[in-house]
């Protein structure tokens, strides 16, 4: 690791992974808790069409991705408020709007063909010490937010009817959640890729909260197992020559994997006695 860490895209790789990490623990958790997967995901793929936008209009891509995940993640918020039975379908149509229409917008593109790898699967190893800023700023966003309106947070978290008895501004919240997953999102774009992002934002919140009793303490430990998969993914892709995004995420199924399958045994250990 001393050795990689003289590179200095490999530094900005690291550091990369442990900004997304804590946006990656702190999002996911709530993702996890409001059973806002399917969102997220619907989030990720849209923001596809801000990459497309950037590139034919000649913008940056990480403002453009953000302004056109954040705008699409209200559009969600507002089918997802009622919580009908159509509101699947809706962010299944949003879903595919985002990438037909980043897809589009880059064949249109004149004079550039843009390799779609890089961000289907993420491109880690090329983000500039430029993006770190906007990641910790978006980091900085996302925690005061989440500090500011915890207790509501988690009141609204567990039950919704409940939290408006209280007090508690609902569907400000339900909204502003979804602005804060685009913004997680656009970062771990740059980690893992559009296709990847899920399973990031997912899979360490899921093992945190098999061993925490709060919400505030899912979200840390969270963070620490987001940090522990990107660190070792990424030293297995520089040691092994593989694709950063995935290597990640493959050392995060594996031990989603093995957490699963130790879960099991020791349930059945516990019935046959």
């Amino acid at each position: 690791m001393t050795d990689i860490l003289g590179y200095a895209f490999m530094q900005n790789a690291l550091m990369a992974g442990l900004l997304v990490s804590v946006a990656c623990g702190v999002i996911g958790s709530l993702v996890v808790v409001n059973r806002m997967v399917f969102l997220a995901g619907g989030i990720a793929h849209a923001a596809y069409g801000g990459v497309g936008l950037a590139f034919f209009m000649g913008w940056p891509v990480l403002p453009s991705a953000l302004g056109f995940s954040t705008f699409a993640s209200l559009l969600m918020g507002a089918a997802t408020l009622k919580r009908t039975e159509r509101t699947d379908t809706i962010i299944g149509v949003m879903w595919a709007a985002g990438m037909a229409t980043g897809i589009l917008l880059l064949d249109l593109t004149p004079g550039y063909n843009v390799d779609l790898m890089s961000f289907l699967f993420g491109s880690i190893l090329t983000v500039p010490h430029s993006s770190l800023w906007v990641m910790l700023g978006l980091d900085l966003v996302i925690l005061l937010f989440v500090l500011f309106y915890y207790k509501d947070l988690m009141v609204m978290s567990f039950d919704r009817e409940f939290a408006r008895t209280r007090g508690v501004p609902v569907t400000w919240l339900h909204f502003l959640m979804p602005t804060l997953i685009a913004a997680a999102v656009v970062m771990i774009v740059q980690v893992v890729g559009l296709i990847l992002v899920v399973a990031l934002l997912t899979i360490p919140p899921h093992l945190a909260e098999r061993t925490t009793r709060s919400l505030g303490q899912m979200m840390g430990l969270a963070s620490l197992w987001a940090m522990i998969f990107c660190t070792c993914g990424l030293w297995l892709s520089y040691a092994f020559d593989l694709t950063s995004g995935a290597s990640i995420i493959a050392v995060a199924v594996c031990t989603f994997a093995l957490f699963l399958g130790l879960g099991r045994l020791v349930r059945l250990a516990r019935r046959s006695r």
